[in-house]
């Protein structure tokens, strides 16, 4: 059988150069594990790749400073991959083993939160440029239908844990198959602040209005004022154009008589993992912000929530994502 990492396309174009994306080189070992048929990927074969393309690019190097290049990439890549373990804990699925030698995947059975990264690591890789599944491990218009719509219950579940309340699929198409005034009737119900009312102007045929998760944690006093979220999901690099910021006013002055006095807080939530400087700069203009480092804790949070009797809409649907992904995985060991 042909090695996982010769199956893999290495993006060298983004994990070398003079500011190589160290992130991208740490999905790419764990997609390698995740891919390989005993769950574990020896980080020096990525750098072995690594080298061995460059020495191609670039015939003036010496063998020692290829080496060096993908040595020092490979390293850093590692190390990155620890951070990731440190900061997600029991919810990620890998672990560095062999003094940071070997990488190493293996599911805990259950593991929710470790079935939502793998959901965002496969994302996240066939939305680059350059994405490591090629051929015939890149999904297919029905796999990645499939896939965008588990992560819109992931990130719903994401969501009532991060603001410990209840979670309404609210994108299109919605899991209950309801209309858009339907369903905005039945959230409101436990909302109960506002009337709803399409007001003039409003679509006849909306779908829904660029929100496609509501959470609420509504007090026992049935009184407004109390945490309130509606995030935009998407599995799009290009995540600027899509803030929920400035639209929630235009959502309420929309759709309703009597306006909610209290106010949503715009989240974003997507697969990818943004550095500490991009993600600065992603929370001045989308709001708060749900990436692959905070949704795995944050699934894995919920499970306590629906046991205690949260709703959580879109959660029974977990399992079954989890089933498909590890099933999606087998057909290419």
């Amino acid at each position: 059988m042909v090695d996982i990492v010769t199956r893999l396309g290495l993006p060298i174009t983004e994990i070398t150069g003079s500011q190589p994306d160290l992130d991208r080189a740490a999905d790419f070992l764990e997609l390698a594990a995740f891919f390989s048929q005993d769950g574990r990927i020896a980080a020096s074969k990525l750098a072995d790749s690594i080298s061995s393309r460059v020495e191609e690019d670039d015939d003036a190097s010496t063998t020692e400073e290829v080496g060096a290049v993908g040595g020092e990439i490979v390293l850093r890549a590692v190390e990155r991959i620890a951070d990731r373990q440190h900061v997600l804990g029991a919810s990620y699925p890998f672990s560095v083993e062999q003094h940071g030698m070997d990488i190493h995947f293996a599911i805990v059975e259950g593991s929710l939160g470790q079935i939502a990264y793998i959901l965002c690591l496969i994302l996240s890789d066939i939305s680059a440029s350059f994405p490591a599944l090629e051929g015939e491990l890149h999904p297919n218009e029905e796999d990645k239908r499939k896939l965008r719509q588990y992560f819109q219950f992931f990130a719903t579940a994401a969501l009532a844990a991060e603001i410990k309340g209840s979670a309404w699929s609210f994108g299109f198409p919605r899991p209950d198959h309801s209309g858009f005034i339907a369903k905005l009737t039945e959230i409101w119900k436990v909302i109960d602040d506002g009337s709803i009312e399409p007001q003039e102007g409003a679509s006849k045929h909306p779908k829904d209005d660029k929100i496609d998760v509501l959470a609420a944690r509504v007090q026992n006093d049935r009184l407004p004022g109390f945490l309130f979220a509606a995030a935009q999901v998407t599995t799009g690099r290009e995540i600027g154009g899509k803030s929920l910021r400035g639209h929630l006013s235009v959502f309420k002055s929309r759709w309703f008589h009597t306006q909610p006095v209290t106010e949503m807080i715009p989240y974003m939530i997507v697969p990818f993992v943004f550095s500490r400087e991009k993600f600065v700069d992603c929370v001045r203009v989308v709001g708060n912000l749900l990436h692959r480092l905070r949704i795995p804790i944050r699934v894995s949070e919920a499970e306590e929530l629906v046991q205690s009797g949260v709703v959580i809409e879109g959660y029974n649907f977990l399992n079954s994502a989890s089933k498909w992904l590890l099933s999606y995985r087998s057909k290419f060991l």
